[in-house]
Parts: structure tokens; sequence; C-alpha cells
């Protein structure tokens, strides 16, 4: 393992990664807010902290292997919740624990949407502004931006890239080389923020707001300018375009890219795991509107229809938005939305929870063994659409499917050691770990009534489930660090 050349590439990062905070600064400047001094201080400290660790090391140049990629992006995001609650910690409005600032960093570069903080509509709009950032530029991958960006790093881009992107099938690329590819996915990722930023100003947000829920909409982040998030805005409009475009950002990347390159829609209706996608939306939709419909908790079905579908897609997409307390919705209809954040989004979205296609697979997988009991003698492959799933691919995605339940079961009980009721702490750690936001319980509104050590708890399973686990986990592995 090349330690000096990971701790190159780490101080490299975090010097790219202040320059991050100058576009806030100049927000401040702009409205006049106060806040600006917050962000010039986060800028020193994070510029000084990234060149003290690259100057000794700024020599070492070397081909990064596996597993310094991995050390690489798991030590990045470890230490870049810290640094990003910086002008957080340092802002006089809010005033914020360094717990409660970390907490706040973490859930928007991991494109959570958890919030511990009330009252946004006073917040200064530089502060409101860099939430927003924060999760646009977590939804696809700081480290994916840095290889597009920086093939002066002089390093194996692929290593960072594959510790980097969602979803069980990570060897697959768009272009013969990984740098073309990480760019082709910004370029997607750009071209939808600015889409769907005219969209939200063209249906009647200012300009202000339509940057920063564009941001939080392709990322799939769910943090808002509002208290009553999208909610506050009171139109169809609004809350269509919102629907567009997490249905969007949650599907694969890579579907985006063919389609703008041969400028065709078949590639989305011939992917097994779009097709699942849309299928699932529909009929947790349908079982929404039929529910809230028949309990008569809307006046008119122009309500129910518009106000239900954006719940469920906002939910099973993980990206958080709110135009209702879905929490107090009745009967399971609260819980089922829950679930469906266990799913997620597509492998290669910038979506949370498990992904569409594990969840895909798993089900092939049990279909299979069905058949097996039938005829037991049968070679019988998993296949996605007409490709035949490898062997090994499957058995990653029971692995991650078993560490998953473990670890939630595991941070749940923490949480419920705590003091937390059964319904909040299963809640928390699943609006956590599946980086959805909003819960259930006593964090419906928000998790500022959290102790500190339950919400360092979901600091940890918001990094797990941004890293989908393993890129965590296997720091622990005593076979990661032998020679």
């Amino acid at each position: 393992m090349h330690l000096t050349v990971v701790q190159r590439i780490l101080g490299l990062l975090l010097m790219i990664f202040s320059v991050s905070m100058l576009p806030p600064a100049l927000v401040s400047w702009y409205f006049a807010d106060g806040a600006s001094m917050a962000f010039v201080y986060g800028f020193g400290v994070t510029l000084g902290i990234g060149t003290t660790i690259w100057f000794p090391v700024r020599n070492e140049i070397k081909e990064l292997r596996l597993r310094d990629g991995f050390l690489v992006v798991a030590a990045f995001w470890l230490g870049l919740g810290t640094i990003g609650c910086m002008p957080l910690f340092f802002a006089e409005l809010p005033d914020m624990s360094f717990t409660d600032a970390v907490f706040e960093s973490v859930s928007g570069l991991t494109t959570t949407g958890a919030t511990v903080l009330t009252g946004l509509d006073e917040l200064p709009k530089s502060i409101l502004y860099y939430r927003q950032q924060l999760q646009w530029l977590g939804g696809m991958g700081i480290i994916v931006l840095a290889v597009a960006i920086l093939p002066m790093l002089g390093v194996g881009g692929m290593q960072l890239y594959k510790a980097e992107t969602p979803g069980p099938m990570k060897d697959s690329k768009l272009t013969p080389r990984i740098t073309e590819t990480a760019k082709a996915l910004w370029y997607i990722y750009l071209g939808l923020t600015i889409a769907c930023a005219l969209a939200y100003w063209g249906a009647g947000m200012s300009v202000f707001d339509a940057i920063c829920h564009s941001f939080s909409t392709i990322a799939i982040g769910g943090f808002s300018t509002h208290d009553m998030s999208v909610g506050y805005f009171n139109s169809d409009l609004i809350d269509s375009v919102a629907i567009v475009f997490m249905i969007a950002a949650a599907a694969n990347f890579s579907l985006h890219f063919v389609a703008w390159r041969d400028k065709s829609l078949r590639n989305y209706l011939a992917d097994p795991e779009f097709n699942a996608y849309i299928k699932l939306l529909f009929a947790i939709s349908a079982v929404a509107l039929v529910y809230l419909y028949a309990t008569g908790v809307y006046d008119n079905v122009g309500d129910t229809v518009i106000r239900g579908i954006f719940q469920v897609v906002s939910v099973a997409t993980t990206t958080g938005f709110t135009t209702a307390e879905f929490s107090i919705w009745p009967g399971a209809l609260p819980v089922i939305l829950i679930f469906s954040s266990f799913i997620g989004g597509c492998a290669g979205s910038t979506g949370g929870g498990m992904k569409v296609m594990r969840w895909l697979l798993l089900y092939l997988q049990g279909v299979r063994e069905v058949k097996r009991l039938v005829h037991p003698n049968a070679e019988i492959p998993v296949k996605l659409g007409k490709i035949v799933v490898a062997q090994r691919v499957i058995e990653s995605v029971w692995g991650f499917f078993a560490v998953y339940v473990v670890l939630f079961v595991a941070m749940m009980l923490v949480l419920l050691a705590d003091g937390l009721d059964q319904v909040t702490a299963f809640s928390a750690i699943a609006a956590s770990l599946n980086n959805l936001g909003p819960g259930l319980g006593d964090v419906s509104a928000g998790f500022s009534s959290l102790s500190n050590l339950s919400k360092w708890v979901c600091v940890l399973a918001m990094l797990l489930g941004r890293l989908e686990i393993f890129t965590l986990l296997v720091l622990v592995s005593r076979s990661f660090w032998a020679r």
C-alpha cells in the first residue's frame, strides 16, 4: 500500500474542496447577510490542512492500487464531514454545536437531507446556499469529479471510481478512458441541474430558490431553503417539475448518457432495472392514492393525486422533499413509504437505499431457487434481460444484504438503548442508512431532539449508506492492511 501517495491525493482533494467555500462567500457578500467571514475562515482552514498534508509528499507520484483507492475514498469522506462543517460551526447564525455542524455537513455531503436546523426561512442566504451546494457536490461524488478534472493527479483513476460510484456492478465504463467516463457523468449531471433550475424558475420559483432546489433535486438530497420544504410554494406545477427530475435523477446515469449519445429512448425501455424501477414507483403510487382517497385525507382528487405521487416519488427515490406531513398519513401508509426507501434509486444514480438492481437480483435469485426445487438438476442462470449475471455478482449482493441488515439492527439497538422509542429509532436509522432524510416519530420534523450519541450513530449510518457499506467496512478487515 502506498500511504504517501494516499496522503498526497488526500491533501490535493482537500485543497480542491476548499475552493467550494468561496461561492457561498460571494453569495453572502451579494445578499449582505453577514456570514461571509465564516466561509473565509473555512476556506483558510481547509486549504491550510490540505496544504500541510500534501506538501511533504508532493513528489510522490505512483500508480494507485485498488486498496489505495478504497483508503483515499473512505478517509476523504470521513474527514470531509468535519472539514465541511467549519462554515456552519464558525457562523453566528445558526448557532450550532460541533456535533450538530458535523451532522448537517455529513447529511449534506451524503445527500441524506436529515437536518438539525429549524427556522430556515430566517437563516442567512449564504448558509442556505452552502447546504444545497454540499448536496450537489456529494451527489455524483467529489472523488469522481476529481478524477474528471484532475488527470494530472498521476494516479489510476479507476480505483477511485470503483470505490466511489454506487451500485453492485461497477466495472462497466461508458467510454474507454476512466477520465472521459467521469466527465461524461458530470456533463449529464450538470445538464440535468441546469434544466431543473430553469424549469423551477419557469414554474414560479425565484432564481435563488430555483438554483438551490435544483441542486438538491438532482443530487437526490432533499435539503430546502424553507422549513416547509417544497410545500412552501404550494404549487402543483412546481411539484410536477420536482417529480419529473426526481425520477430522472434516481435513474442510472449511464442510461441518460447512452440516450443522449444515441438520441434514442430505446435503452430506457430495454433496461430491466429501469423497468423494475418505474413499475415499483407506479405500484406504490397506486397504493398510496387509493389509500389517501379512501380515507379522505384531501378534499379533492387533484390534491390527492399530486400530493400522493409527489410524496411517493420523493421517499422512494430517497430525495426527502415534503409537501405534506406523510408521517401522520393514515394506517400503514407512512411505513410503506419508509420501506420503499430501502429499495431506493437505480445503481449508478444519485439515489440512496440498497438500489433497485440489488433487489431485482435478489428477486431473480429467489425465482431461480423455486425453479430448482422443481428441477433440482437443471442449470438455471440468473438473467437481466438477455445477459447472464455472474455468480460472483449474486454472491456480493447477498453479502451486501446480510451486512446491511446486521448493521441496521446494531445501530438501531444503540438508539433504543439511548432512550428512543421503537418507531423513532427504526426510522432514524432507515432515514440515515438509506440517505433518505425525513423519518417518523420524533424525527419526522428533524433530528435536533436526538442526543449527541444518537446523532453520531446517524452520522456513521449516513456515511455507510453513501459509500455502500463495504468501502468503509473493508478498512476494519485485517486482510486489507496485510502486506
